[in-house]
């Protein structure tokens, strides 16, 4: 909850172009992230023999029905409708997370700021439907190579840039820590939501928020080879 409260401020302060907000509120949801990484060290010490003593309590309980979660993920930009069919049943949820899904994310806005800034974002980039994922552009990715290759003149993208990538790789931390978890506890069954279980936990680290940040770095060092 704290850090998606974070996560609406780094928007709003993106909103305004303001700088040194965005990256202070950053820095705090990568301090939130630290601490949910370290949660595992407590979770790995249950085996499977603990694990089975209350598994039946369970029942189809699934880390599906956080909604707090999937508004991280959806800011974040993951957005994927069919996730919210698990909160049909609650109006107020579902109308939450459906306002969620067509706000833009926080890389919507960094596209919308870049433009701000005199960079040649294209428009249908700009006026898309945010209700959809963005899987990056190479007419960004070389805006990017821009910032980067003149990091000097362009300081605050490009710092505002690497503390994305400071997030994005702290989310993939935590995925990999709550797959390896999953694995040690109940093996390769499936999930108690229906899931795959391990399977869809290890499809997930092959998910990225930020495409044109990771994108632009194979360009850069192939240009300047």
């Amino acid at each position: 909850k704290l850090m998606h409260h974070q996560l609406v401020e780094v928007r709003r302060f993106l909103q305004q172009d303001d700088f040194g907000p965005a990256m202070k509120n950053l820095d705090r949801v990568k301090a939130i992230q630290r601490q949910l990484i370290a949660a595992w060290e407590t979770l790995l010490t249950m085996t499977p023999a603990d694990y089975m003593t209350f598994r039946q309590a369970l029942g189809s309980s699934s880390g599906f029905q956080s909604y707090g979660y999937r508004q991280i993920e959806f800011i974040l930009g993951n957005k994927d409708p069919s996730t919210l069919k698990v909160h049909a049943h609650d109006p107020e949820v579902m109308e939450m997370l459906n306002a969620a899904l067509t706000k833009p994310s926080l890389y919507d806005e960094v596209l919308h700021m870049l433009a701000r800034q005199g960079f040649d974002v294209p428009q249908d980039l700009l006026e898309r439907d945010y209700a959809q994922p963005y899987s990056g552009d190479p007419r960004v990715v070389k805006i990017w190579v821009q910032v980067f290759r003149d990091t000097e003149k362009h300081w605050e993208l490009y710092a505002l840039a690497e503390k994305l990538m400071d997030v994005e790789c702290l989310f993939q931390r935590w995925r990999f820590d709550h797959a390896t978890a999953v694995e040690r506890v109940i093996g390769m069954q499936p999930g108690t939501g229906g899931s795959s279980g391990v399977g869809f936990l290890r499809k997930a680290l092959e998910l990225r928020f930020f495409h044109d940040l990771y994108d632009m770095r194979t360009e850069l060092i192939y240009a300047g080879d």
